[in-house]
Parts: structure tokens; sequence; C-alpha cells
């Protein structure tokens, strides 16, 4: 029995993988050895299916707006948009217009993906499973497939790397090389002779930004959903146990979301100043 929840649990933590073997596409387990260069197919596909949802979604409503009675779908889009909009005036000091849909995006973005967790953990990888047996004669024991993106350290860590990217544009952009640097090499002790230490802990202060960003997201839905499939695993009164879960996720799904979306805009701010 423990053997099986064992695997049980590994199979739900597994991602769909493809790789190059031998000059041709491999699969899963025969991507075991292939290193960085193993993509998890399952992560890129829901993440885009769901940012499509969202690019769509909010695209239908624009059109549809309309000044009389808003419909209730009107109303969800316009409370969200007001709220980042909120959100970033008063945390973001800077001048961009990139900032407020950026942290739109961010914020729906990973909800939607963060969201995927409240689906019963059984459900996907059964329907996946029946498509390998049926559709492609596979053994559904080697059809692997993670539905909640924000569960894989490799997309918590791709959103993380371009907020990063842009906190090194924008602080190049507004302060010149010059200051970026002397950013820097000159704080917190502004003498020369404090230079190296300065660097090493205005770098490390920088690096962890994006590295705090990644892994506090991944922690958190990680944990979240290794308890949803633990919960699975103990039959008669999983449903009760689910539900109670599932509620106390109405809060930390949207909450991560939120917090990722905050941060981004303070780093984001911070990189906007001009000291």
């Amino acid at each position: 029995m423990a053997a099986d929840t064992g695997s049980y649990i590994k199979h739900h933590l597994t991602n769909a993988k493809m790789c190059m073997s031998d000059g041709g596409v491999a699969f899963n387990k025969a991507c075991a050895d292939a290193g960085f260069w193993t993509l998890h197919v399952d992560t890129l596909a829901w993440s885009i299916v769901l940012g499509l949802v969202f690019l769509l979604t909010f695209r239908s409503v624009a059109k549809k707006a309309t000044t009389g009675v808003p419909s209730k779908l009107q109303c969800a889009v316009e409370m969200v948009v007001e709220f980042v909009d909120k959100s970033v005036k008063e945390t973001f000091h800077g001048k961009n217009a990139l900032i407020a849909p950026l942290s739109l995006t961010i914020f729906v973005w990973v909800l939607l993906m963060n969201a995927m967790d409240w689906v019963p953990v059984d459900w996907i990888p059964t329907i996946a499973g029946l498509i390998g047996q049926y559709g492609f004669g596979m053994d559904p024991h080697d059809v692997y497939i993670k539905s909640v993106p924000t569960t894989d350290m490799n997309m918590t860590f791709a959103l993380s790397i371009g907020v990063f990217a842009l906190i090194i544009y924008y602080s190049i952009k507004v302060k010149g090389i010059g200051g970026f640097t002397k950013e820097l090499t000159m704080q917190p002790f502004g003498h020369w002779a404090f230079i190296p230490v300065n660097f090493i802990l205005e770098t490390v202060t920088l690096i962890a930004r994006p590295v705090s960003l990644a892994l506090r997201l991944f922690g958190n839905l990680y944990a979240g959903e290794l308890i949803f499939i633990l919960i699975a695993t103990i039959g008669l009164f999983q449903l009760p146990v689910h539900f109670l879960w599932a509620a106390f996720h109405l809060l930390v799904i949207p909450l991560q979301a939120f917090i990722f979306m905050m941060l981004t805009i303070v780093y984001l701010s911070l990189a906007h100043e001009d000291h």
C-alpha cells in the first residue's frame, strides 16, 4: 500500500517531458538524462492556454463594454482592472505606461495558473491517461501531466527572470550605466574604500529579488498541490478534507498572485528612482 501511495504521488508530481534524443524527439522517461534541454510540455501548454483565456476574455469584454447596465463579466473585469490600477498608482512612483498593463497581465495570468489547483487532482491525469491509452496505445501509467504551471519551478523562474530583465533595463535607462554602477558600488556605505563590500551587498540584494519571487510562488503552490494529492490518498474521508483545503486556498491562490504583482511593481518602482 505504501509503495502504491508513493507511486501515485510521484506520478502526480511528474511533468510531461519532451527532449531530443539520438536525433529524434523523445518523451517522459526517455528524457531522464536530457538535463537542461528538456521541455515540460504540460507547463508550456497550460500556461499558453491560460494566457490566451486571459487575453481573449479581456479583449471580448473590452469590445462589448457598454456605459449602460454592464454584464456580470464586465463588472468582474472592471473590478480587477480598477484594483490593479489603484495598486499601481499607490505603489509605483515613476512615469511608465507599461507598468499598469504589465501588472494586470501578471496578476490575472498568475491567478489563472494558480487556480488550476482547485481542479481535483485525479481529473486531468485520468482524462490524459484515457487519451493516451485509447488514442495512442500507451500505458496510462506512462502518461504524465501536471495542470498547475506555478508548481513547476521552471515557470516561476521564467516569470521572475522576465521581471529581473525589466529591472535591469529600466535601472540603466533611467539612471544611466554610470548611475546604475554607482548605485551598486556606493551604497549603503558612501566611501570608495567600501566599494567591494557595497558591490557584494547590492549584487546579492539585486539577485535575491527574482529568486525570492520565483521560490515564494513555487513553494506555496507546490506545497498546496502536494497536500491535495496527499488528501486524495486517505480514502473515505478525502472529500470533506478536500473541500476544507480548497476553501483555505480561496485565500492562498489570489494572495500569491497579488504578492507577485505587488513585488514586481515595487521592484520596478525602485528601478525608476534616480538618486
